[in-house]
């Protein structure tokens, strides 16, 4: 998903402080922004807080909203470099399409991953322009030094593990967690697992110590270590911690993401994922130009235009 501001201020991983080498709770907001032709989203990754939760460097979540005739989402072809694109699917349909020649329509309860790599460009389209529902979460996920040039390439994911834990019907969307492992291809150590409960529960998730943690409630409210969190607020939860505990009075979904924390600093603006300006500048110039990032057909909506490089420090990370 793609903002479309004439704007765009670049994110720096090294302008956060590093990962807390111990547990915390640090509550973040997240700040509405727009997608599409008028479809508003909130943001929780990347903030003023915190760039990064491991390998995680941008949390969207979109809905839950009920949309009218031709009004479902239509974000138009538009390219990514260094990252991969991950979209978890909680209700309504969304049609992807690439410059590979993929297209993939995501339900609820799947997974559409896409690997950037050197360079790739994709639209995402409501499958139809009747009226519906949608509700997301869309990441993405840094690649390391050693991965962020490889092909593109796109994987959708219609099973996932799925088990019950105390009261909590899990999803394991990435890594290993609860004993099973997610089919995603993923190239740095981290976790996502989604949460959902039908009526009150309480129950204590395993963590990794070693990986820093953050949640985002999606729906209802819960009680994360004594803290109550409804939708809007990321709760980061550094390091350092084997438990997380979890406690709902009605139904409620929960966003559980972490990693290790990435050593490499990186430059995020609009949709690419660098290490430094001139790769961004190049970038912006051969997208703009109709160079290099291929093309995406059948998608009804138009390409976007990179926005104003004045928003990208000349500053890069050390």
């Amino acid at each position: 998903m793609s903002d479309l501001e004439p704007q765009c201020q670049a994110s720096a991983s090294r302008d956060c402080p590093p990962a807390a080498g111990a547990p915390v709770l640090e509550r973040i907001s997240a700040r509405a922004s727009v997608i599409g032709k008028d479809f508003t989203i909130r943001r929780a990754l990347p903030s003023r807080q915190r760039r990064m939760v491991g390998a995680w460097c941008f949390l969207d979540q979109a809905g839950p909203v009920t949309y009218g005739a031709g009004q479902g989402l239509r974000v138009g072809p538009h390219p990514h470099i260094g990252l991969q694109t991950f979209t978890w699917m909680i209700d309504g349909e969304i049609m992807h399409r690439d410059s590979l020649g993929y297209e993939q329509v995501i339900r609820p309860g799947q997974v559409n991953l896409m690997t950037a790599g050197r360079g790739i460009v994709h639209a995402e389209d409501a499958v139809t322009d009747d009226p519906g529902r949608l509700h997301a979460a869309q990441l993405w996920i840094a690649l390391p030094d050693a991965e962020r040039h490889r092909e593109p390439s796109f994987h959708h994911y219609p099973e996932l593990p799925v088990l019950e834990w105390g009261g909590f019907t899990v999803t394991v969307l990435a890594g290993t967690a609860f004993g099973q492992t997610a089919p995603a291809m993923i190239f740095s150590p981290l976790v996502g697992v989604d949460l959902a409960c039908a009526e009150p529960a309480e129950t204590l998730v395993p963590l990794n110590p070693a990986f820093e943690h953050a949640v985002l409630v999606l729906s209802g409210a819960l009680e994360v270590e004594g803290e109550t969190l409804e939708p809007g607020t990321l709760l980061y939860l550094g390091t350092a911690r084997a438990q997380l505990a979890l406690q709902s009075q009605a139904a409620a979904r929960l966003l559980l993401i972490g990693g290790e924390p990435f050593a490499e600093e990186i430059l995020l603006w609009w949709n690419f994922v660098a290490r430094n300006r001139d790769e961004m500048v190049a970038a912006t110039a051969d997208w703009n130009a109709g160079r290099t990032f291929g093309t995406v057909s059948g998608s009804p909506s138009p390409p976007l235009v990179a926005p104003d490089l004045a928003g990208l420090p000349i500053k890069s990370p050390r």
